[in-house]
């Protein structure tokens, strides 16, 4: 099928939903704005570690946002029982003990792979892309964003890869210690750069309309956070909520690894190394616990395409990458128009 080129995405052949009848957008010419392809990444060997989601703080306030009203119960890790809203306060705190250390946390538990993970999830999503003059702009919503790992990609990879200078990127957060980072860092960027940041202190699981309206943003990411969201299901229908028509969701999370072999490195590694690197470093070994713990709690691949799927997304093809034998994977879908 041959895509438009008046836009940055070329057209998607969609695997209908189960249950539902063949939709339109199979056979018709999407136009889009970011690429909802995915690509293979798959470096030879790693022991790739993954982003640190520290264990809670009894001192977390309540960002705006949450809902102290929901009656769900979820799990913290391999603790089952708890209601929504005490997961999100848990959460939430917990990143307050360790926003300073985040990055070198990651670094040392990853090796450095995080960075290869991001640089590759940003390039897949090709923002600022435009074929228009001037460039068309664009609205990117980047959240559990804090320390703007991804969106600073973003914007470089618009402003100067693509040239498009009209790209504005929300770094969204419920921990507002993590977006506190994020601004500090945010300064070394160019002026122009930061003219086109803005930050937002709420839950990915019930945003207030009045602080996003619906049909808001063209691009929405979320790398290494939505597996500690209280409802991912509800963060799910928020995506869709704000995004435009024909807007992408993009998530970048840890996976369940394809080979049993490595499967049962990559498990001894985790349960073992990564709790006692927390301690070492960061003082902190129960958080990191909580870390390995979210892994293995979060879905499959194939079950998380289904809740992407159920959200009211339209998925191509297989609609997810495996990186580094399936660690982390790169999901995608596109609001139907």
């Amino acid at each position: 099928m041959a895509a438009r080129p008046s836009v940055l995405r070329a057209a998607v052949r969609v695997t209908p939903r189960p249950r539902s009848s063949p939709c339109n957008f199979c056979s018709r010419h999407i136009p889009r704005s970011f690429s909802t392809t995915t690509h293979n990444l798959h470096p030879e060997t790693t022991t790739s570690a993954p982003r640190p989601t520290p264990k809670s703080s009894p001192q977390a306030t309540t960002p705006p946002g949450v809902d102290n009203n929901r009656h769900g119960t979820t799990h913290f890790g391999f603790q089952d029982g708890l209601s929504e809203t005490e997961k999100t306060e848990r959460v939430a705190g917990v990143f307050h003990s360790v926003a300073e250390s985040y990055d070198r946390m990651n670094d040392l538990m990853s090796f450095g792979w995080h960075r290869i993970w991001k640089d590759h999830f940003v390039s897949s999503l090709n923002p600022g892309l435009s074929s228009s003059h001037p460039p068309k702009p664009q609205r990117i919503l980047d959240v559990a964003g804090g320390t703007g790992d991804i969106a600073f990609r973003m914007l470089h990879h618009a402003h100067v890869i693509n040239g498009n200078p009209s790209v504005h990127v929300t770094i969204s957060d419920i921990n507002g210690s993590m977006l506190a980072v994020g601004k500090q860092r945010s300064l070394t960027l160019p002026a122009s750069q930061q003219a086109a940041l803005s930050f937002l202190e709420t839950d990915a699981t019930s945003i207030p309309p009045t602080l996003i309206p619906d049909d808001t943003f063209d691009l929405y990411t979320v790398a290494f956070g939505i597996r500690n969201f209280s409802n991912v299901p509800a963060a799910l229908r928020e995506a869709r909520r704000v995004l435009k028509p024909g807007g992408v969701f993009a998530c970048l999370e840890f996976s369940k690894v394809n080979s049993s072999v490595f499967d049962a490195v990559y498990k001894r590694w985790s349960f073992s190394a990564i709790p006692l690197i927390g301690q070492l470093v960061a003082g902190d070994r129960d958080s990191y616990q909580y870390l390995v713990e979210s892994i293995e709690r979060f879905p499959s691949q194939q079950e998380f395409r289904r809740l992407i799927q159920e959200a009211g997304f339209e998925v191509g093809g297989r609609g997810y990458e495996d990186l580094t034998g399936g660690v982390a994977a790169i999901h995608k879908g596109m609001k139907p128009l």
